[in-house]
């Protein structure tokens, strides 16, 4: 199949997924992100990692992880980053939250979204890519659609893809946990998800319901 035609694919796909979930209730959509988010804290790769991304959710649309955040700020034993569009190259980098108040003080930026500024108390904001950072334990991430095949659909400008490259094909870091996180509605059979040789797979999806890992990929798909 071409790229081209992948592309269209995408295209109509993201139109039915988000206008499914543009019908979804708000009580809806923070019963799902609580049940979500309880999986992700009894994960023993959350419980024992240590540096973690989380996406800064929407306010409707995608899980909520607000209560995720908090969480792991309140916990002196992990750091997390947070994405961060760096609108000069239009590219998508990882800074450092850390603490309640930091997230708190966020201004709204972009599709509503908290924007972490570039400073915190008056000096620029460590990144992921930064040489002195620890390695990412850890990436939850968000999504149009997820698949049981553990293929993502994104919103269609690959920030998250780009960034995986650099981060692991580039810089040579160790590949981190990859979490997709999926309200029931986003979660489709497997191979329904257009991709292409730059789309990266996830590790794992947890929905309210479940939790996808490639143990549970369909005969065909596993030995892809």
């Amino acid at each position: 199949m071409s790229t081209t035609v992948i592309r269209a694919n995408k295209r109509a796909l993201r139109k039915a997924i988000r206008a499914t979930l543009g019908e979804l209730p708000a009580e809806d959509i923070q019963s799902q992100s609580r049940a979500i988010v309880a999986k992700v804290m009894a994960l023993p790769a959350f419980q024992s990692g240590r540096t973690f991304s989380c996406y800064l959710s929407m306010p409707t649309a995608e899980v909520q992880t607000t209560s995720l955040i908090m969480d792991i700020l309140a916990d002196n034993r992990k750091k997390l980053f947070v994405p961060t569009i760096v609108s000069e190259s239009d590219h998508m980098d990882f800074v450092r939250l850390h603490d309640e108040q930091d997230y708190r003080n966020l201004p709204i930026g972009l599709w509503d979204i908290l924007q972490p500024t570039v400073q915190w108390n008056n000096e620029k904001r460590q990144s992921v890519l930064d040489n002195s950072t620890e390695d990412l334990d850890v990436i939850l991430l968000p999504g149009v659609a997820f698949d049981r095949s553990l293929s993502r659909l994104g919103h269609g400008k690959g920030y998250y893809d780009k960034f995986l490259s650099s981060y692991i094909t580039a810089a040579k870091r160790p590949r981190p946990l990859l979490v997709g996180l999926a309200l029931q509605q986003q979660l489709l059979g497997a191979g329904s998800v257009p991709i292409t040789d730059t789309d990266w797979k996830v590790d794992m999806v947890i929905t309210p319901n479940s939790i996808i890992t490639k143990d549970d990929l369909p005969e065909d798909f596993a030995k892809a």
